[in-house]
C-alpha cells in the first residue's frame, strides 16, 4: 500500500515541489558561506541542498517513468548522511547552548524527512555497482574537502569542536555507505 502511494504521479509531483523549495532555501541559507568560498571549493559547500537537488532529479526521472541509477545512489547516500548530520548538529547546539532557535527545530524536522525519504524509495531504485561506488567515493571525498580545506557547514557555536565533528562525520559517512549497501542488497536492487 505504501509503495503504491509513493509512486503515484500526484504524490511524486508534490514531493518534487517540496524538495525543490527546500533546495532553493538551502542554497540561500548557504549564501554567505558560498560568497566567501573560493572556486572550485564552492561546489563542496552546500551539502544538504545538493542532496535534495539529487533527489529532485530522481523524482523528475520517476515522473517520466525512468530511472537514473547514478542520481539514485547519490540521492540515497547524501540524503541520509546529511539529513542525520544536520539533526545531530542541531541537537549538539541544543546541548551546548541550552536552547535552540525555532529554525533549528525546523531544520531538524526537514533533515530527518530528507533521510527518511531517500530510504523509502529504495525499492524503486536501479542502482548498479558502478553507481554505488561513485556515490560512496563522492561522499567520502566531500569529507576530505570539508575538513581539510575548511568548507564544512558553519555552526559558529560548535567551531571549538570542529575536529570532533569531522571525526563523527567521517564515521557517519562509513555507516551510511554500509547501511545503504545492506538495504539495497536486501531489496535485491544492486548487483555487486
Amino acid at each position: 500500500m505504501l509503495y503504491y502511494f509513493l509512486k503515484q504521479k500526484s504524490f511524486l509531483l508534490i514531493l518534487l515541489i517540496i524538495n525543490l523549495l527546500g533546495t532553493i532555501y538551502g542554497y540561500i541559507w548557504y549564501g554567505d558561506q558560498l560568497s566567501s568560498t573560493k572556486w572550485p571549493l564552492v561546489i563542496f559547500v552546500p551539502d544538504s541542498p545538493t542532496a535534495s537537488l539529487f533527489f529532485c532529479i530522481v523524482l523528475i526521472f520517476f515522473l517520466l517513468g525512468k530511472n537514473s541509477g547514478l542520481f539514485e545512489a547519490l540521492a540515497l547516500l547524501t540524503l541520509f548522511k546529511y539529513g542525520i548530520w544536520a539533526v545531530a548538529m542541531n541537537i549538539f547546539v541544543l546541548i551546548e547552548t541550552g536552547s535552540l532557535h525555532w529554525t533549528g527545530y525546523m531544520l531538524m524536522a526537514s533533515h530527518l524527512a530528507m533521510a527518511i525519504q531517500g530510504l523509502l524509495y529504495i525499492p524503486f531504485y536501479k542502482i548498479n555497482k558502478l553507481h554505488f561506488n561513485i556515490a560512496a567515493l563522492m561522499l567520502v571525498h566531500n569529507e576530505i574537502i570539508d575538513y581539510i580545506f575548511d568548507v564544512m557547514p558553519s555552526y559558529s557555536v560548535l567551531s571549538y569542536y570542529q575536529n570532533l565533528i569531522g571525526y563523527f562525520t567521517f564515521w557517519l559517512s562509513i555507516f551510511t555507505i554500509l547501511m545503504c549497501y545492506f538495504l539495497i542488497n536486501k531489496s535485491n536492487k544492486i548487483t555487486i
